[in-house]
């Protein structure tokens, strides 16, 4: 990753929807070759800072640059280095694959080999086949094949891997670590914590418009200042007791932070066996009822719920 290359701008944008705010000044640059990732829930803005960023949507404030156009100034320039997989991609199902290939080739002055496209995208056995018979990740897969004919140099993928089976999505994973080695730029968005731990170098964490934290996964992740987390549920606990409960449970051995979500508390810690042995001592002497005890490494789900109090997942 040459970091010392900006590619990718956004400087303040901002966008409305009569009184509501969708994005709320957002700030970051990308840097050449590198896989940089927008994690938030859904509504919290990542498609309409990618559509800004593309030039498919006008900022209400800010700008954006793409290498090194304005995607206001200089739209036509930014369509000719950018790929974009939108997130719902409307294809001609009637078409085969090799033809929606081809006519979307036909769109730019030049454009890539579509055999050896067809290959990378693992649809080689599909080129005679029309599109409406493909499964969801192969219509995934035609989607990104189509965003990259005219060899761009930033990629933007939004959301490509929703609501594929496990299998399907780890072999766009492949697909796109594979750009990525061949010095392409990729902003990709996605709720799935793990695919974005997976994939990028850099993770920009948006909520309700705004970028809450902007680090590497690895670093998100140690800003917790804890590897570990101890989850559990309190059997017959009211909800009047949680305040003096969490209370109590600050006093366990090396606990560095908690967490509770609705039922589930979290407890996260540096040194896992001192909180674990203390914990369930504690709760040996009948003060507490522990149930669904389970240990895990600390994730990007973790500091999104630090830094906002909400989950990823939630709608």
């Amino acid at each position: 990753m040459e970091s010392s290359h900006i590619v990718i701008e956004a400087d303040g944008l901002i966008k409305n929807y009569g009184s509501f705010q969708a994005v709320r000044g957002v700030n970051f640059q990308v840097y050449q070759g590198e896989v940089f990732g927008l994690l938030g829930p859904n509504g919290a803005g990542k498609t309409t800072t990618m559509e800004m960023i593309e030039g498919l949507r006008k900022p209400d404030g800010g700008r954006a640059i793409v290498a090194g156009f304005d995607t206001q100034k200089d739209l036509g320039k930014v369509k000719e280095v950018i790929g974009v997989q939108l997130q719902s991609t409307s294809l001609f199902e009637l078409l085969t694959v090799e033809e929606i290939m081809r006519m979307y080739a036909s769109f730019y002055p030049s454009s890539v080999p579509i055999g050896p496209l067809l290959e990378d995208m693992t649809l080689v056995d599909k080129k005679n086949g029309r599109v409406k018979h493909l499964s969801g990740g192969q219509k995934q897969r035609l989607a990104i094949g189509l965003a990259l004919l005219n060899d761009p140099k930033v990629i933007f993928l939004d959301e490509p891997t929703t609501g594929l089976d496990p299998t399907a999505r780890r072999t766009l994973w492949e697909i796109i670590l594979k750009l990525k080695e061949r010095g392409k730029t990729i902003v990709l968005s996605t709720h799935y914590m793990e695919e974005a731990h997976v994939l990028c170098d850099r993770i920009c964490l948006m909520d309700q418009g705004k970028v809450v934290a902007l680090d590497t996964p690895r670093n998100l992740v140690s800003s917790l200042q804890s590897d570990s987390a101890i989850e559990f549920r309190l059997q017959d606990l009211a909800e009047a007791d949680k305040e003096s409960v969490v209370e109590e449970l600050r006093d366990i051995r090396e606990v560095k932070g908690i967490d509770v979500r609705k039922d589930v508390f979290v407890l996260y810690t540096d040194k896992l066996q001192e909180s674990l042995i203390d914990l369930v001592e504690k709760s040996a002497g009948g003060r507490w009822q522990l149930a669904d005890l389970q240990t895990r490494t600390a994730t990007l789900e973790d500091v999104f719920i630090s830094m906002t109090g909400r989950s990823l997942k939630e709608e």
